[in-house]
C-alpha cells in the first residue's frame, strides 16, 4: 500500500490525569525523523513513544505534540492540611507583630506544597498515552493512505505516458535509419566519385550504432514493469522509486544525446518532463 509523508491526525482521551491529547504532523523525509514535544509529567514516556512511532511509520519528519490538562472538575486536587495549619498559626502570630497585615485565603493556596495533585499511576498514565497515541497513528495512516492511492493513480497515468512514447520511439525508429542511408547516399552523389560499398556500409553501420536506442528503450520498458510491480507492494516504497526515478533519468537522457532528428529530440524532452513530474510525487511517498 502507497503511502504519502505528508499528513495529520489527531486523538484525545479523558482519564484520571485529566484530558491527554497527541497531534501528529508529518512532511516528506528522506528518513524518519521525529520531534516529540511532551509535558513534564510525560516526558519519561518519550523513548516508548520514539519507539512506537518507529514501528509504525519507516519515513517523514514528524512533530509530535501531546498536552495533558487537568481535571477541570478539582477533583484530583487536595489540601495538604498539615501544612495549611502551620501556615494559619504563622500568619496569627505575624497578625499579632503586624496588626495591618492583610493575609487573603487565596494567597495561602497559592503557597507551594498547599494544593497538591493526586498522584497518578505511572502505568496508568503510560497506558493512557499509548493508547491516544495509537489511535492517532491510526488515522495518520488512514490518511496518509488516501493521499498515496492518489498519488499512486498519478504515477500510473505517467507510467502509461512513458510507455507510448517508447512504443512510438520503437515505431519510428527504422524510418530513422532509413534516412541516415538515404542522406549518407546523398552526400556521397554529391561528391562525383565513386564510392567503396565497403567502406559506405561501414559507415552507415557506425552512424546507425551511434543513434542506436533500443537498449535505452529496452531498460525503460523494464523499469516501467518494475515501478509497477514495486507500487503493488504493500512495504514501503519510497527508497526503492527514488532509485528508479534515476534510472529512468539516465535512460532519457541517453537518448536524448543519441537523437538524430526532431522525433526523438522530443521524445527524449517528453520523457524528461514526465520523469521530472514522477520524480517530485515520489519525493512524498514513504
Amino acid at each position: 500500500m502507497i503511502r504519502s509523508m505528508t499528513a495529520y491526525a489527531s486523538a484525545e482521551a479523558t482519564g484520571p490525569a485529566g484530558a491527554l491529547s497527541c497531534e501528529l504532523r508529518t512532511v516528506n523525509h528522506r528518513y524518519l525523523e521525529l520531534s516529540p514535544r511532551l509535558p513534564d509529567e510525560l516526558r519519561v514516556f518519550e523513548s516508548i513513544l520514539r519507539e512506537r512511532i518507529a514501528a509504525r511509520l519507516s519515513r517523514g519528519k514528524v512533530d509530535v505534540t501531546v498536552r495533558l490538562r487537568g481535571d477541570a472538575r478539582g477533583e484530583s486536587l487536595q489540601v495538604n492540611a498539615g501544612m495549611l495549619a502551620r501556615l494559619s498559626e504563622l500568619a496569627l502570630d505575624l497578625e499579632a507583630r503586624f496588626p495591618r497585615m492583610n493575609i487573603e485565603f487565596t494567597e495561602l493556596l497559592r503557597f507551594p506544597g498547599v494544593l497538591q495533585q493526586a498522584e497518578v499511576d505511572p502505568d496508568v498514565l503510560q497506558a493512557a498515552l499509548i493508547d491516544v497515541l495509537e489511535r492517532a497513528l491510526d488515522a495518520l495512516t488512514a490518511t496518509r493512505e488516501r493521499e498515496g492511492a492518489k498519488l499512486a493513480e498519478l504515477l500510473k497515468d505517467r507510467l502509461d505516458a512513458i510507455e507510448r512514447i517508447v512504443a512510438e520511439v520503437r515505431g519510428f525508429m527504422p524510418q530513422i535509419r532509413e534516412g541516415l542511408r538515404a542522406r549518407l547516399e546523398s552526400r556521397l552523389a554529391d561528391i562525383k566519385q565513386p564510392a567503396d560499398p565497403g567502406r559506405l556500409e561501414q559507415e552507415l553501420v557506425l552512424q546507425i550504432t551511434r543513434s542506436d536506442v533500443d537498449e535505452e528503450l529496452d531498460r525503460l520498458s523494464t523499469h516501467i514493469a518494475e515501478t509497477r510491480r514495486v507500487l503493488g507492494t504493500k512495504e514501503p516504497i519510497g527508497r526503492r522509486l527514488d532509485f528508479l526515478m534515476q534510472e529512468f533519468n539516465r535512460e532519457a537522457n541517453t537518448l536524448g544525446s543519441k537523437a538524430v532528428d526532431a522525433r526523438s529530440t522530443n521524445a527524449a524532452v517528453e520523457l524528461k518532463v514526465l520523469i521530472e513530474q514522477m520524480r517530485e510525487q515520489v519525493q512524498n511517498i514513504e
